[in-house]
């Protein structure tokens, strides 16, 4: 009896440990959630309504850029530019989308040809860029973001 009673006692010390509670403050579960945080993408990519039939992440990002690219495009054939010589450029235009999903132009990378000969080419993507239809932004955890991409724009002027 006593062997018994000295072996629960040995087995009542040592196991304390293991109901130990190790506290946690917020501030520990907040820097080890932002450190495996993926800044750089998004839950769900900014779109347009006619984008909302699309399923997967993929299908609207390309919605999305293909709806810009063929906006940008339609306006610009529209306007008349005149030209003395072909142009044939790729527009490199970087975009932001507020979290409220106001669309602006950051930088457009325009070759010294194109622009020598469209003065105005700038004037005209911020133009294209007005009579967009609604925009609704990137989410990231259930939150709006702010975003920026890059969009290819090809110029043909002949």
């Amino acid at each position: 009896m006593r062997k018994l009673l000295v072996l629960i006692v040995i087995l009542s010390l040592t196991s304390c440990e293991y109901f130990n509670v190790k506290k946690t403050s917020s501030e520990a579960i907040l820097k080890e959630e932002l450190e495996t945080f993926n800044w750089k993408d998004v839950d769900e990519y900014p779109s347009f309504s006619v984008c909302d039939s699309s399923s997967s992440k993929a299908e609207r990002t390309l919605c999305f850029q293909t709806t810009i690219t063929q906006h940008i495009t339609n306006y610009l054939q529209e306007e008349r530019i005149v030209v003395t010589q072909d142009i044939n450029d790729t527009l490199i235009l970087n975009f932001q989308v507020s979290n409220t999903g106001n669309l602006s132009l950051l930088e457009a990378k325009i070759d010294s040809l194109t622009y020598n000969e469209i003065p105005n080419i700038k004037e005209l993507l911020n133009q294209s860029l007005d009579v967009l239809p609604k925009i609704f932004p990137a989410i990231k955890r259930g939150q709006q973001v702010t975003t920026e991409f890059k969009l290819p724009i090809v110029i043909h002027v002949n």
